[in-house]
């Protein structure tokens, strides 16, 4: 058997791992790389591999930097199964069709400057109609049951607390040509040992290879309950100046929290009633999706619902979805105290952007930061505390108040992701890799792991390959 890994190599984005085993070649995800445009486009649009070679795909969930290059993988000749779970089905389905619009926007947007030089129009990496092919190749599956998705490869999926229908991957494999049997696990995306709304993680058993994430293997984030105070301190103290809460939040996971927590907090009367609105249409899709897998919502949601009389987490008398561009612009004049949720999380497309322009040089407001800021981002700029930022070509002044939050991360903190590896027998356990991680994160955990017992851990690089 052998493993390689093509993606999320001391990188956070563009997951995806090969498995070669029977003659059969399995494909642990296929994520988009983001990163500089012109590298972005490239390595989006060249597969280190025949896309036609490929017999299965195996995919943990449905975030696009580990599910967004799919449609482009269909499109180059890939026609097996593409395994996830029924919620990351449900998903999928948005967000592959949402990634597709922006690829054809993007491209379009590019073909105009180059017109302007004389140059030839570029394709895109893939559009709406290779997003719904790919959909059509899906098979959604329950968690723990397993089923054989390869000659002598048996999946079975465990809830993994990362977003909704996240998974960890169980692969039990025999290998013919040694008739050495051996148990791969991978990680997926890592979730937090408390979720607000999700049920929570589960072991997943002993395993012979680990890969697994390192997103935040050198830091811890802040506890649940001091969010959760914060948000209410934000909310109440913006609302006292008549002012609006402008938060940028992924559309996936963290809007649904953030409007989880304020229904909580409307429900015991410790913020004001002040109009919420959710202004992001991938998140009120994504946010139906929710509503469709109550099985996916843990015990305090339950009890929360009956005790407190709520429809669902995502729902109260104050919250309005957002869907038509024609409203979206009316909140621009709106007068008086009210809480603005949009996308990107980052702060770098989307609705978000006319909701700053509109409001980030007032300081009776706030623009409330939730979700992680990458480098180089507005986001990461507003949080960085820069004076002075670009939105649509313009510079504006940043005047409103600037508060930042670390409690809403969906991936586990170092501790989290020390308590998660030290689940596996280190007798058994022969070989474990870290993905999904920067350099120096990844390095701060494998030291940690080495110190507690579990390591020596790998760091593998793009293309490196590793017979097991």
């Amino acid at each position: 058997m052998r493993l390689t890994f093509y993606g999320a190599t001391q990188e956070v984005t563009g997951s995806m791992h090969l498995v070669e085993v029977n003659g059969k070649r399995i494909l642990l995800e296929c994520g988009l790389y983001q990163g500089p445009r012109a590298e972005t486009y490239a390595r989006n649009l060249h597969f280190p591999f025949d896309a036609a070679s490929i017999d299965t795909v195996i995919l943990s969930h449905a975030h696009i930097d580990h599910s967004g290059n799919l449609p482009n993988l269909v499109k180059q000749g890939f026609r097996g199964d593409i395994w996830s779970t029924a919620a990351t089905r449900n998903l999928s389905t948005y967000m592959l069709m949402d990634s597709g619009h922006i690829q054809e926007g993007d491209v379009e947007y590019v073909n105009r400057k180059r017109a302007q030089s004389g140059e030839p129009p570029v394709a895109p990496i893939y559009t709406q109609a290779d997003a719904q092919r790919a959909l059509e190749q899906f098979v959604g599956i329950g968690f723990d049951r397993p089923v054989l998705v390869a000659d002598g490869v048996e999946l079975t999926y465990y809830r993994a607390g990362h977003i909704l229908g996240a998974a960890h991957v169980a692969l039990s494999i025999e290998d013919r040509a040694s008739g050495k049997k051996s148990r791969l696990v991978f990680s997926g995306d890592i979730g937090r040992s408390y979720s607000t709304i999700l049920r929570d993680l589960e072991p997943v058993g002993d395993a012979d290879y680990v890969i697994m994430e390192s997103t935040y293997g050198d830091r811890l984030h802040e506890d649940y309950s001091q969010s959760l105070r914060s948000l209410r301190n934000t909310v109440k103290a913006t609302a006292r100046r008549g002012g609006k809460v402008i938060i940028p939040a992924f559309a996936v996971g963290r809007t649904q929290e953030i409007v989880y927590a304020l229904n909580q907090l409307d429900a015991s009367g410790d913020i004001p009633q002040v109009p919420v609105f959710v202004d992001s249409p991938l998140a009120v899709n994504a946010t139906d999706v929710f509503r469709m897998h109550p099985e996916a919502w843990n015990e305090e949601v339950r009890e929360f619902l009956v005790e407190d009389k709520r429809r669902s987490p995502f729902d109260y008398p104050q919250v309005e979805y957002v869907r038509e561009a024609r409203r979206s612009k009316q909140l621009n004049g709106m007068q008086g105290a009210a809480i603005i949720i949009s996308a990107s999380g980052m702060a770098e497309s989307g609705r978000i952007l006319h909701h700053l322009k509109n409001n980030i040089e007032f300081s009776q407001n706030t623009i409330l930061l939730v979700s992680f800021m990458a480098e180089g981002t507005l986001g990461r700029k507003i949080k960085d505390g820069m004076k002075k930022v670009n939105i649509f070509g313009g510079e504006y002044d940043v005047r409103a108040e600037v508060v930042s939050i670390e409690g809403y991360s969906a991936h586990a903190d170092q501790r989290e992701l020390l308590h998660w590896a030290n689940g596996f027998d280190r007798t058994r356990l022969q070989k474990l890799f870290l993905v999904h991680g920067e350099p120096e994160p990844m390095r701060v955990l494998k030291d940690k792991l080495f110190e507690t017992g579990i390591g020596p851990a790998e760091m593998p690089t793009r293309g490196q390959s590793f017979e097991l």
